[in-house]
Order: structure tokens, then sequence, then C-alpha cells
């Protein structure tokens, strides 16, 4: 059994060519996150992938700890082939979308969506199915 199962609130998802979950909005949940991230894309064979998809995927969970309450949900979606990219998601109950800024030298955060901005092919946000917003982003995958 999976020792961190008990802070996932319930895989949704996680057969094919998406996987998908959903966290409380606890401290635990970044690093729940992580890990069924980096899972899941070594299950995958994406390796290349994993440490920087469950990086920026620890920063977007962590921007949804600090402003929301509710679950957050988490979706990768596998390319269909090398040389596609890889598209990740964060989903949190709140509807307004992060703002990107420039942290000062002293400041302890604010860099989150800078990293995600600069480590990603492409990234944005968009209303959530239901409510809420979406945070995603595109990994490239190797050829």
């Amino acid at each position: 059994m999976n020792p961190l199962a008990w802070e996932v609130i319930g895989v949704i998802d996680t057969e094919g060519d998406c996987a998908e979950w959903s966290f409380p909005a606890e401290p635990g949940a970044v690093r729940a996150a992580r890990v069924a991230v980096r899972d899941r894309l070594r299950d995958w064979g994406l390796d290349s992938l994993a440490d920087i998809a469950a990086l920026l995927v620890s920063e977007l969970v962590t921007n949804s700890l600090r402003h929301a309450t509710g679950p957050i949900g988490v979706r990768l979606v596998r390319p269909a082939r090398l040389g596609d990219v890889l598209l990740v998601e964060v989903s949190d109950p709140l509807p307004d979308p992060p703002r990107e800024r420039v942290a000062h030298l002293e400041d302890e955060s604010g860099r989150g969506l800078q990293l995600v901005a600069h480590s990603s092919r492409r990234w944005g946000t968009r209303p959530g199915r239901n409510m809420g917003k979406t945070v995603w982003f595109e990994l490239a995958v190797p050829e």
C-alpha cells in the first residue's frame, strides 16, 4: 500500500493516457502530489520529465494551499507520441486567477509562477469545469 494513500482524497483516474488525483487542502498535499506525479511519469516511461514536473506541481499546489480552501486537483495528460507535450493541470476552488509578480531578493515567496513560466513550454489559466480555476503548463517530451 502507498504510504501516502491516506493523504489523497481519491484517485479519480490513473489508467491510460490521463492520470487525475484530488488532494485535501492540507500541508501533506504538496508531498503527496509530488510523489503521485513522479510515480505516474515513471510508469509512463517519462522519467526525464519527473523532476521538473514534480517541482512545478509542488509550486502550484503550494499556491493553492496558500490561497484556497477545498480539494486540489492534479491532472496529467500523456502525449500520444514522443516529441509532443505533457499537459499538467492543477485546479482549486478559488476562481481568482494567479498573478505572476516579480519577487524582490528579500522576498521568501512569489517565485512559483515565474518558475512555471520559465520552465515550461507554455502555461496559462482557465476557469474550472464547475467552479474555481485550473492552472496548466506543458512540458516538451524529448524524442
